[in-house]
């Protein structure tokens, strides 16, 4: 795959405090509300809200709030229309960057995204300018606890994984888009602990910042972009340092 994970560092970041946790759960509900009005609550016959399920369980939302959520988007309990936007733009020396959001408010959004990019030295780009960098692919993380290497390549091969990495901590996996959902539950009947799975934008280049300053303002545009409630994923091409 990469060489050594990115996506650890994509994950550290999320759920570190209380209210970011909070925030996660904002997200991950706000999601499930959209699907559920767009494929019905049941997860039995709607993968995408099974996917979902299965997401706010590894990010440890509580059943009871999953429950809550499907039950009030079936019965129309939320009045708000969300939108899915993608904004594209470059952070300081120009890291690509793409902002996936659900707003209710297409001008209140795009504002906070802009005035993000200007204040920490970026600029906002028009749609295609950064993600011909970028590929979608399914990213599944299992936990290594012990895992035999030649008995996980057997089954990523059975379970159709286009690539994976083994290290002493995870298994990294990559799969098509759409076989994400498959492919987790997959491993999950086998048994293996599913520490994330989701649908990226993984790029094709990485740019490496080696300036204080510049290194400062895009953790704080990734930070900004992060605490928006109306922003629900961040994926970049920044070669971020490993943490120690």
């Amino acid at each position: 795959m990469s060489g050594h994970s990115k996506w650890k560092n994509i994950m550290h970041k999320k759920g570190k405090t209380d209210a970011q946790r909070a925030k996660v759960f904002t997200k991950i509900g706000r999601e499930i509300m959209v699907c559920v009005k767009e494929g019905g609550p049941d997860p039995a016959s709607n993968s995408k809200l099974r996917d979902l399920i299965a997401k706010a369980k590894q990010n440890n939302v509580p059943n009871d709030n999953i429950d809550r959520v499907i039950k009030k988007a079936a019965g129309e309990g939320d009045k708000n229309h969300y939108e899915t936007m993608v904004y594209e733009g470059y952070g300081p020396n120009g890291v690509a960057v793409i902002v996936e959001a659900l707003t209710d408010n297409k001008n209140r959004t795009a504002g906070d995204v802009r005035h993000y990019f200007d204040k920490f030295g970026g600029n906002l780009g028009t749609t295609g300018c950064v993600s011909y960098m970028f590929t979608k692919k399914g990213i599944i993380i299992l936990e290594n606890d012990g895992l035999d290497e030649e008995k996980v390549m057997e089954d990523c091969m059975e379970a159709g994984v286009d690539d994976f990495e083994f290290t002493d901590e995870t298994v990294e996996m990559e799969t098509a888009p759409n076989d994400c959902g498959q492919v987790r539950e997959y491993f999950e009947n086998k048994g293996y602990k599913v520490v994330s799975s989701e649908v990226a934008q993984v790029p094709s280049t990485y740019t490496t910042l080696t300036d204080e300053e510049h290194i400062k303002k895009m953790n704080l545009l990734l930070d900004m972009l992060e605490d928006n409630d109306d922003v629900q994923n961040v994926f970049h091409n920044w070669e971020m340092p490993e943490e120690e």
